[in-house]
């Protein structure tokens, strides 16, 4: 089948990657940037350009751009898309993309679902992009209610075949608030953290901790501000969830009180621990 790709950054490359790594299929692709379109074609990792002429023949369509850019595309693609065709998108916020997408589908009789794959790297474009980037990640799937099961089915398959390993369902309101703590905090804290100006003086006083706390700071600032502004009742509720108990921790501090630092640092260790084991279950139920 035919299996269109929509932007071919550094998700949509790695996406296209994968289905003409591991499947038989034929990857058709766009990318504003021609150069990156042309690349990809030249190197195989697409068959052939998708435009209008031929957007209609794809089983499915992959849309991995910016939120704003994948309802922008629908807004304009929509009526050239096959009533057969199941649509889902890779973006990071799900409520404004869901509401259009499940709209727009509804008006033209094709399938739409919010998708968000659960992988990726520091680095962002087409040039760090691997066909094994999603081996054992988490697709997050966001159907309309009441979708034929079998269609959602059909996805998941779909997205298996691609080297993932669990598929999760879920609305836009719950992908949204979760994912304000799973994802956007992490990089909030990472940017932050790193702009001590401690941060300069590091060489040599570093180790494993330095590099966690930092690595994702190195980000997409376009992409990760529009997120961040997409999401932000959530995010700013689990910001400010942060700073109390950061100021818990500075508070003992400031008193000497070790009875409290211990409390809030074991806490926190039975917390990770917790978290950890419920993601063992959860790979284990798959």
């Amino acid at each position: 089948m035919k299996v269109g790709v929509v932007g071919l950054g550094l998700i949509g490359g790695s996406i296209a990657k994968a289905i003409k790594s591991h499947t038989e299929h034929t990857v058709l692709g766009y990318n504003r940037t021609k150069s990156v379109m042309y690349a990809a074609l030249e190197d195989g990792t697409i068959d052939g350009i998708l435009d209008d002429s031929n957007i209609g023949q794809c089983s499915y369509l992959i849309i991995a751009l910016y939120p704003d850019q994948i309802v922008k595309f629908l807004e304009e693609k929509s009526p050239l898309i096959s009533r057969t065709t199941i649509v889902f998108d890779c973006g990071g916020t799900k409520e404004k993309v869901c509401k259009a997408g499940f709209a727009l589908a509804e008006q033209y009789g094709y399938t739409f679902i919010g998708g968000h794959p659960m992988a990726g790297i520091e680095k962002s474009g087409y040039d760090f992009s691997t066909g094994e980037m999603f081996r054992g990640a988490s697709m997050i799937f966001v159907p309309k209610e009441n979708e034929n099961p079998d269609i959602v089915a059909a996805a998941s398959k779909f997205v298996y075949s691609l080297g993932f390993g669990m598929v999760k369902l879920t609305t836009y309101a719950e992908h949204d608030r979760v994912i304000a703590y799973t994802s956007q905090l992490a990089h909030v804290v990472s940017s932050a953290y790193i702009q001590s100006p401690t941060a300069l003086q590091y060489v040599g006083f570093s180790a494993g901790s330095f590099r966690d706390m930092t690595r994702v700071a190195y980000l997409n600032e376009g992409m990760w501000s529009e997120l961040f502004l997409e999401n932000e009742p959530y995010l700013e509720s689990e910001l400010d969830r942060l700073i109390e108990n950061l100021q818990a921790y500075k508070e003992a501090l400031q008193n000497r009180d070790e009875s409290k630092l211990y409390h809030l640092l074991h806490t926190g260790k039975e917390m990770k621990v917790k978290s950890d084991e419920m993601i063992k279950a959860a790979k284990r139920a798959e």
